[in-house]
């Protein structure tokens, strides 16, 4: 499952940032990010408790 969230994030990170630099889609690239952050967060937060 971590794993899963890591990848998710990488892909949600990649598309926000071809969309800010190459398109201007508004709230929805910013929207992206901050899920992409999430999963970032509950990433580390889920590795710490694993350790």
């Amino acid at each position: 499952m971590g794993n899963l969230l890591y990848a998710i994030a990488v892909v949600l990170i990649i598309i926000w940032a071809i969309g800010f630099f190459a398109y201007s889609a508004g709230g929805l690239i910013h929207i992206l990010l901050i899920i992409a952050l999430i999963s970032v967060v509950l990433r580390v937060i889920q590795g710490r408790n694993a350790v």
